[in-house]
């Protein structure tokens, strides 16, 4: 029978593991010690890639019936950059003034101790109805090749099945519960390239200006591409770099290169907005030659559609916090992109407003509120 977790000293010990993304830092190991004493079967699988760093990942499963609950988050951290601008040490796990310090206490190593203390508590209750899986990966903030979207295929392998996952992403954003993402937009980045003719200036009829031409492309690129829908706001473009690599002021350049990324609802797909985008380009241009090339990307717009498990979801919400939570599809992308191939996800998590920040910190009784929470949520999934 599992012991009871402390949710603070768990998020403390898993933030003294400095896991910053591929390393595993200690904290899969931890997590794999207290659910294996919990009674949970746990397995941790590495993956690899070809010019990508290998990525210890966790599975850990208990119970043989359905429904089967995935409890889903992420161990790795981003860099803590200069650490003398922290007033804690980020790898300290430091608890003062009622907040614990530390890289990773918001993203997202605060969520996943509240959900691995909510667990054991359902666990310490006796036995119930269905099954609860941990699927944890050490490759959020990196590359996401050897993580979540490997873990998910090397369980599907082995018969395993989910019906709904619940991912603990800070997604909160002013109080806790506040929202709930059902859905995120996709992203897709690509490289536009307009070719001209070099000379001098001075003599601009033997030469072609290709950023006269790629003034008008641009513009036509960053264009409304849709008007959202209900459970979306409109895609949107940007054009992030302009670069024609000339330090001289009497030379028209060769070519002007410009990046841009597009944020797109489930109104597109990446294939038919590279399609659109190909075509608003060709017609920009006008028949000036052009390069347009799309990074490789497995970001597609989802939504997890308003049904039973996101009342469930709701519910437990305004039971805990009196709060109804926003149903939100905003944001930048999770791992949930490569969930929702398996069963509807949902994130729920901590308020993000220092994630990625110098002294990121959670208030504790923010971090217990969310574990019992959690702990409402899967009683409410269990009892049917």
């Amino acid at each position: 029978m599992a012991g009871e977790v402390n949710v603070l000293t768990l998020a403390r010990d898993l933030l003294r593991c400095a896991s910053v993304t591929p390393d595993e830092g200690g904290a899969i190991a931890l997590l794999a010690s207290v659910l294996e004493q919990a009674g949970f079967s746990v397995h941790r699988p590495v993956f690899s890639a070809p010019d990508t760093p290998d990525v210890e990942n966790l599975y850990a499963r208990i119970g043989t019936e359905g429904p089967v609950l995935v409890l889903a988050g992420h161990t790795d951290v981003v860099p803590p950059g200069d650490e003398a601008g922290w007033t804690h040490p980020p790898f300290s796990g430091d608890v003062s003034d009622g907040k614990l310090w530390g890289r990773g206490a918001v993203d997202m190593k605060g969520g996943v101790a509240a959900m691995v203390a909510a667990a054991l508590s359902q666990v310490r209750k006796g036995p119930f109805q269905g099954s609860i899986v941990f699927l944890i990966t050490g490759d959020e903030e990196g590359p996401a090749i050897n993580g979540t979207k490997k873990l998910l295929s090397w369980a599907q392998e082995k018969g395993e099945r989910f019906d709904h996952c619940l991912l603990g992403e800070p997604t909160s954003v002013g109080a806790m519960g506040d929202t709930l993402k059902i859905g995120r937009r996709g992203s897709c980045t690509g490289r536009l390239t307009i070719h001209g003719k070099q000379g001098h200036v001075a003599y601009p009829e033997k030469t072609q200006n290709p950023i006269r031409a790629a003034l008008p492309v641009l513009a036509a690129l960053m264009q409304p591409l849709d008007e959202g829908n209900e459970h979306f706001q409109p895609s949107n473009l940007e054009v992030v770099s302009v670069d024609v690599g000339n330090p001289a002021s009497n030379v028209i350049p060769a070519s002007v290169t410009a990046l841009f990324n597009a944020r797109f609802n489930d109104l597109h797909t990446l294939t038919s907005l590279e399609a659109l985008l190909r075509a608003r380009v060709a017609k920009a241009a006008g028949g000036i030659p052009f390069e347009l090339t799309f990074a490789s990307s497995n970001s597609e717009a989802f939504l997890t559609a308003p049904g039973p498990f996101v009342d469930l979801l709701q519910k437990a919400v305004e039971a805990e916090t009196g709060r109804m939570p926003q149903l939100s599809t905003g944001g930048g992308t999770s791992d949930a992109r490569f969930i929702k191939d398996y069963c509807p996800v949902v994130e729920l998590g901590l308020v993000g407003t220092t994630m990625h920040q110098a002294d990121e910190h959670v208030p504790v009784d923010e971090l217990e509120a969310l574990t019992r929470l959690y702990s409402r949520i899967l009683e409410l999934y269990f009892s049917g």
